[in-house]
């Protein structure tokens, strides 16, 4: 795909976001309207909510608190009130919202399947979505939730207003043929929503984040759940910090000038905040065009590059 016209630069906001166990659906919208504002209110016009954020709505359901298996049920049932209400809260701030991921019912063989599914919004209220296509041991043994290529569909880059924009959920991360496939066809930004019960799964995510930052010279931004939730079969330990990646690189007269470590954000582990970042998509072009290094450019070089999946671009303003 042809390199577009950088977007202007613009601010981010990451969550770290809590898992909590709302009383009603009202708890549960107050909240998220809260957040949105917050964020909103600050200029933000890129919202990163993490993997499995929803998993707060099976506190509504008895059964979705007690069994692992019912809380999917329990919150895939509720998706459409909560896609209605980002969709409102997107319009009503003019913003784009990586919403919270959700395990999403989706009809197919054998009757059908539970995916891990991102639904991400424009300020005009649209909505795509992207599917986890890797699946952790925790999600394939035993809970039950599938690939996205089990049931059709595979890798979406989101062409925004922002730029060119991939998703890599959690365990994604840790591949990269996924993102490189996303780079290729010209993505600058990467979402990294993540759920992780560890420290070492946490810095598992983020390590593959970085990479992937190095690797395709463009922004990785890493959105994690955090906080205890011993009511939830599912989500009941959340460990992370939100942050925003870069390839680490410097060279100033090329307009290429990165902290050592590529780290650009960082929150404070385990606290329930907004991490904001401002992005300049330009910088990408920077990094691809003239970097110390161009990893880039040298990707299909290496020995075994290989068949990267197939991306479909998905316009979404």
């Amino acid at each position: 795909m042809t390199a577009s016209t950088p977007s202007a630069p613009f601010l981010a906001a990451i969550a770290q976001y809590p898992i909590d166990e709302p009383a009603d659906w009202a708890a549960y919208e107050a909240k998220l309207r809260r957040w949105v504002g917050e964020a909103a209110g600050q200029g933000a016009g890129l919202l990163v909510f993490p993997e499995y954020g929803a998993m707060e709505l099976a506190a509504l359901d008895p059964a979705g608190k007690s069994d692992l298996h019912a809380s999917l049920g329990a919150v895939s049932d509720l998706l459409p009130l909560v896609d209605a209400l980002h969709g409102e809260l997107a319009r009503a701030h003019g913003v784009y919202i990586l919403a919270a991921s959700a395990p999403c019912w989706v009809a197919g063989r054998g009757g059908g399947h539970y995916v891990n599914r991102a639904r991400f919004f424009a300020p005009s209220g649209a909505m795509s979505h992207q599917d986890k296509i890797m699946m952790t041991r925790f999600e394939a043994e035993q809970w039950g939730v599938f690939p996205a290529g089990a049931i059709g569909g595979g890798v979406r880059l989101f062409d925004t207003a922002l730029g060119r924009i991939g998703v890599t959920i959690c365990y994604d991360s840790e591949f990269p043929l996924i993102a490189r496939a996303l780079a290729q066809a010209g993505a600058e930004i990467i979402l990294a929503p993540s759920c992780t019960d560890s420290l070492h799964g946490y810095w598992r995510v983020r390590i593959g984040a970085q990479a992937r930052a190095l690797e395709n010279q463009c922004f990785v931004l890493q959105s994690p759940t955090v906080g205890d939730a011993p009511w939830s079969p599912a989500v009941d330990i959340n460990r992370g910090a939100a942050g925003l990646y870069g390839p680490p690189d410097a060279k100033p007269a090329a307009g290429v000038d990165m902290p050592v470590d590529g780290v650009l954000a960082l929150g404070e582990e385990g606290v329930a905040q907004w991490v904001y970042a401002l992005l300049d998509p330009a910088r990408v072009a920077a990094w691809r065009g003239d970097g110390s290094i161009l990893t880039h450019r040298d990707w299909a070089g290496q020995p075994g590059a290989g068949v990267l999946p197939e991306v479909e671009v998905v316009v979404l303003r």
